[in-house]
């Protein structure tokens, strides 16, 4: 049981660095941010796909397509809008914006799903809707009045244009990724996982050339491949 919630904090921690990682590198593109952790975790994929690779023979075309689909919206698409948010906003509002998404799911679900898996009362969800709400207000009132003397309305607007629409990218993943699940009862979940990862790796790497391709010609000045802080940059992916 301590060992269960060791891994549990152990996780929580690494996945609370999305938060953190934009603002502990804000020199950095989040094009490059995205690319980059994606692209990392396609190579920790390898050795555990080599492991698993009896499983991944049986997945079929259709299969990798709707792989590279999730991986594209719930991965890349995801994390290049919400390091951006971040960078725009700061990480608190983006973060409950971001925190919305277990109310927002079920959400989606009723209104997507609702006559194949059944529907959620919406009496039920809206006490956690209107919490949210009011969350969301008063975080953004505390922001706007902080009083930053460069503050930029257009930018901080973006920023959670930007984040809304990384919640809708991980909403849907989630559901879309739920329903793969339950119609290929008889494929494992670790191994649709590291397929998944497995798609990311050329697409990140791809992307990840693109993104260092644009910034040699825009900041000629920035060290590539890795930045002006490569150690921070590798760790933070």
């Amino acid at each position: 049981m301590i060992s269960g919630v060791l891994y549990a904090l152990l996780a929580g921690l690494m996945w609370g660095l999305i938060f953190v990682g934009p603002l502990i590198v804000p020199e950095y593109p989040a094009m490059l941010q995205s690319m980059g952790r994606y692209l990392a975790l396609g190579l920790i994929a390898l050795p555990i796909a080599w492991l698993g690779r009896v499983r991944l023979r049986q997945l079929a075309r259709r299969d990798w397509l709707t792989a590279l689909m999730l991986t594209m919206m719930g991965n890349l698409i995801y994390y290049f809008c919400l390091a951006s948010a971040i960078q725009r906003t700061g990480a608190p509002v983006s973060t409950m914006i971001i925190g919305t998404l277990p109310v927002v799911i079920p959400v989606f679900a009723n209104l997507l799903y609702s006559q194949r898996d059944g529907k959620l009362a919406w009496g039920k969800l809206a006490p956690a809707l209107i919490c949210i709400g009011i969350g969301l207000a008063c975080v953004n009132i505390a922001e706007l009045n902080h009083g930053l003397p460069d503050f930029d309305w257009a930018r901080y607007t973006s920023g959670i244009v930007l984040a809304l629409v990384s919640v809708v990218c991980w909403a849907w993943y989630a559901l879309r990724n739920a329903r793969w699940l339950r119609e290929n009862p008889d494929k494992h979940p670790m191994m649709w996982a590291t397929a998944q990862a497995l798609v990311t790796l050329p697409v990140s790497l791809i992307g990840y050339l693109v993104a260092c391709y644009w910034l040699n010609i825009q900041t000629p000045d920035f060290s590539l491949p890795f930045g002006p802080r490569p150690l921070v940059f590798i760790s933070l992916m």
